[in-house]
């Protein structure tokens, strides 16, 4: 499992308009990694809007939003059409970028266990290494958080 200080796992993985994209792309940028369980459902829609809608403050400060889930090139396609998103969403249908990040874990509702994705977000500076992380992220708030992380970068 990752964390701050080491050098962030690579990946290589469709986006959303089923271009390859691999963090190397992102070379002397930094990156806004966000994992969240499924596309257009309530917090992962509220979370996707709200980097959307701050990612001109981000980019002002060089740093890229990706965000990363389980869903299809399809499903994202409309996730994004349907909400407006303008971030770019990574296909991780396999999940070795979760495992890479150690975000497919063992979840529970209603007293039922199963597999999931953990919402986790990482914070990736310039050179490549993990600034911050954070863990079992609740939406409200989240978004302006990380972006104070990156304006002390």
């Amino acid at each position: 499992m990752p964390e701050i200080g080491q050098k962030a796992p690579d990946f290589t993985l469709p986006d959303e308009t089923g271009n390859i994209v691999s963090l190397s792309d992102f070379d002397g940028k930094n990156i806004v990694l966000y994992f969240y369980p499924k596309d257009n459902t309530p917090g992962c829609t509220k979370e996707s809007i709200e980097f959307s809608q701050l990612k001109g403050k981000f980019e002002d400060m060089d740093t890229i939003i990706l965000g990363a889930s389980k869903d299809s090139v399809k499903m994202h396609q409309n996730f994004i059409k349907k909400q407006n998103l303008t971030v770019k969403l990574l296909v991780d249908e396999h999940g070795t970028l979760c495992e890479d990040y150690g975000v497919w874990v063992q979840k529970k509702l209603y007293g039922r266990e199963y597999m999931g994705i953990e919402r986790a977000t990482f914070l990736i500076g310039k050179d490549g290494l993990i600034k911050n992380i954070w863990r079992k992220v609740k939406v409200d708030g989240h978004v302006e958080e990380v972006l104070d992380a990156v304006k002390a970068l």
